[in-house]
């Protein structure tokens, strides 16, 4: 647990405990004791003869790719906040941010942890809750222009049919169909509210979450509408060279991720373009199942589904647990080492500032 400074505020005390050391304990235990199970109920000796003929070639390029989605979003977020972060601060800020996704649920995730780790770089919070809903716009954006281009190359095979009841498949293509229009219409909305008239928007989330059955949410929607009308003013001014540098590292770093499983798959079982390109198609679909995953970091669901999804790809179920523990190290694990690693750091260096400011006051 990194050192913490005795003056803070309730709010800096609150957010430092939501990401103290043992609430690792329950993702972990939950992710490794269902992959533990994956083992015990699939293992059969010689399965993993695949790991003796790994492709060296394709570990290295899921390795770049990785480390080219961190880059990528280092980048974004520096280019989103107009150059009012350093590239140590921009670094800092996603490790921050993927930790916090760690080790939040994944409702709430690192996009509700971004605006006061924002501010605690300097940033003051209308402009800080402003760039990120310029970035969950863009990420919302992606996936709205992507759905139709992965339907395209997967079709029906989008879902999986060979792992699941037919039932079941129907409730996740109607799961996949609300969610996908959701996101369509909330994007719609935020493109309004930000670009043609935030006000408007904000009276008419607080006239819709007036009605009895959403009142208990009025504060929340109207505080989300505030911060419309704020992000509107900060982002109106930007140029379009500001909105394509932004547009495409997003489109960057949610192909690297959705195209890293592809890779990890890559690496032990030969593939063809168009058998990598279902792949990452069917990822999208992936993604859903965690979007409704409650456990921080979707753990447990992440690793439960992962088979269902891509066993069909990998060949034995042995391999298929296998690649779960591999894709879940490099993508999640990972990002807990570092955020250990980097969260002390940043509290000493964001919260050290305190006393001599203090002094020379």
């Amino acid at each position: 647990m990194p050192n913490t400074p005795p003056d803070l505020s309730e709010n800096d005390a609150n957010f430092l405990q939501r990401l103290r050391p043992s609430r690792l304990i329950l993702p972990v235990v939950i992710g490794l004791g269902v992959v533990a199970f994956l083992f015990y109920r699939s293992y059969q000796p010689g399965e993993l003869a695949p790991l003796q003929n790994a492709s060296w070639g394709w570990l290295l390029v899921a390795l770049l790719v990785l480390a080219a989605r961190d880059l990528g979003y280092i980048y974004r977020i520096r280019h989103i906040a107009e150059g009012a972060l350093s590239w140590r601060q921009a670094l800092d800020v996603i490790m921050i941010w993927e930790f916090a996704s760690c080790v939040l649920p994944s409702g709430q995730g690192g996009t509700a942890a971004a605006p006061f780790i924002l501010e605690k770089e300097g940033i003051p919070l209308g402009k800080g809750l402003a760039y990120i809903m310029v970035t969950a716009l863009l990420d919302n954006l992606y996936y709205v222009l992507m759905v139709p281009l992965v339907v395209l190359i997967a079709g029906a095979g989008l879902y999986p049919h060979e792992a699941l009841e037919t039932g079941f498949v129907a409730t996740l293509r109607v799961a996949f169909g609300v969610s996908y229009i959701f996101v369509t219409l909330y994007a719609g909305l935020m493109l309004y509210a930000i670009f043609v008239n935030p006000r408007s928007v904000r009276r008419l989330m607080v006239r819709l979450f007036s009605l009895p059955i959403l009142r208990r949410w009025r504060r929340k929607a109207y505080k989300h509408g505030q911060e419309m009308v704020r992000a509107s003013v900060q982002l109106r001014g930007n140029g379009p060279r500001y909105w394509w540098h932004a547009a495409a590292s997003t489109a960057f770093v949610w192909t690297a991720r959705y195209a890293i499983i592809g890779c990890l798959i890559a690496a032990f079982v030969p593939m063809s373009t168009g058998t990598f390109l279902f792949i990452f198609a069917r990822n999208i679909t992936y993604k859903v199942i965690l979007l409704i995953a409650i456990t921080p970091g979707g753990a447990g669901i992440a690793e439960g589904a992962f088979p269902t999804f891509f066993g069909s790809f990998i060949g034995t179920a042995t391999m298929t647990s296998f690649l779960v523990l591999l894709y879940r190290v490099v993508t999640y694990y990972l990002y807990l080492v570092l955020g250990m690693v980097f969260l002390p750091r940043w509290v000493a260096r964001v919260f050290g500032k305190r006393p001599a400011k203090a002094a020379t006051a």
